[in-house]
């Protein structure tokens, strides 16, 4: 996604038209169109005055995706009662089958207890609880597939 489809998806995910960005910015409707097609870029104070207009950082409103905006708030605005009623790996093994597969070919036993250690591990040497341990070593394990 380009700079100006960023542009694009978050006047839309603010409700706006580009007439009323206009209007906010002091710019032309075709200014904002120019912007949202790459055309031409704004400036540092009207890229700063776009990003409030739609309520977001400047940095939020350069990276914006919308798709990925759209998850964020799912998960922000869900709660930990209907987290807990949902069966995650039964949701990721639509997209994923193994997870649902593994646990019939792997020796689970062994990596729990494996993994169960390196948990242990962190709790003890950064006083992690529980949640904060299995996420740093989840992002560990993140940080190896994305190396």
């Amino acid at each position: 996604m380009n700079l100006g489809n960023h542009f694009a998806s978050a006047r839309k995910k603010a409700g706006l038209s580009q007439e009323e960005v206009a209007e906010k910015l002091g710019v032309s409707r075709q200014t904002i169109s120019k912007w949202e097609t790459g055309e031409t870029l704004p400036d540092i104070y009207q890229s700063k005055k776009l990003a409030l207009c739609y309520h977001l950082s400047l940095d939020k409103l350069i990276e914006f995706d919308s798709e990925v905006e759209e998850i964020r708030q799912v998960i922000e605005n869900t709660s930990e009662e209907t987290q807990q009623k949902i069966d995650w790996t039964k949701m990721w093994a639509e997209k994923y089958p193994v997870l649902a597969a593994y646990p019939k070919e792997v020796d689970t036993v062994y990596y729990t207890e494996e993994l169960t250690k390196l948990l242990n591990r962190l709790k003890a040497r950064q006083g992690y609880n529980d949640m904060d341990a299995m996420l740093v070593l989840k992002d560990i394990l993140g940080h190896i597939w994305n190396a």
